[in-house]
């Protein structure tokens, strides 16, 4: 079964390079290329790669705005392909699988398709608890018991009832691991116990809000407003 890759550059020999390199492996299919962020997002929806090959600095639509914008339609496998190293503790907390520095070497491309082979040919088990480290203990929280999450920089803050623990992973790599039938992305920052939603209101500024049988209000982004619904349906 081939692997079904999606390439997105505004610089047409960046895009022809990646395509020569992807032809000489016969398990990828490159189903499009794309060379701004609005096509790309029509063309991720459109054809559901696994894998995206996706640039950072691009015209009206950067490859951060892309991802935001994709909300719980982003690919499992993300390789940002840039001219610039100061994004990439930026692209791991999004949840990148790796970044490709210009000009990389074959050896190098390679070695990001091998992570994606290895991410994509997995399917490991949904969490039923996490596993934190606070002062000397170690703690087993119930991934079920989880009102929502948010993100905190580096880490990741579950709240729990009225506790607050905070998780050395992103919110991004939370996604990825945790049930999409339990837990669903609201914000860039932000996922909710579906178990736990009460109901979608408007708030005081206008913008839509989770309301969570806990009392607590957050805001859902417009760009995962679709996803809430059909999940929460």
């Amino acid at each position: 079964m081939k692997l079904r890759a999606l390439i997105v550059d505004d610089e047409a020999p960046a895009r022809a390079n990646l395509k020569a390199l992807l032809r000489r492996h016969a398990d990828i299919e490159v189903l499009a290329d794309c060379d701004t962020g609005a096509a790309a997002l029509a063309a991720v929806r459109a054809l559901r790669p696994e894998l995206l090959f996706l640039d950072i600095q691009m015209p009206e639509c950067d490859g951060f705005d892309v991802l935001e914008m994709l909300g719980g339609d982003v690919p499992p496998a993300v390789v940002f392909v840039t001219a610039y190293d100061q994004h990439a503790l930026r692209a791991f907390d999004v949840g990148a699988l790796d970044y490709l520095l210009k000009p990389y070497s074959d050896e190098r491309f390679n070695t990001a398709l091998a992570r994606a082979r290895e991410r994509l040919q997995r399917s490991p088990p949904t969490p039923a608890r996490l596993v934190l480290k606070q002062a000397g203990q170690v703690l087993f929280v119930p991934v079920a018991g989880i009102d929502w999450i948010s993100a905190a920089d580096y880490y990741a803050s579950l709240h729990v009832g009225a506790q607050t623990h905070l998780l050395r992973r992103s919110i991004a790599e939370l996604e990825r691991d945790l049930d999409p039938a339990i837990f669903c992305r609201i914000h860039r920052s932000t996922m909710i116990n579906l178990a736990r939603l009460q109901s979608i209101e408007l708030g005081s500024d206008g913008e839509h809000e989770a309301v969570l049988t806990t009392g607590v209000r957050l805001r859902i982004s417009r760009s995962y407003r679709k996803t809430l619904l059909d999940r929460a349906a």
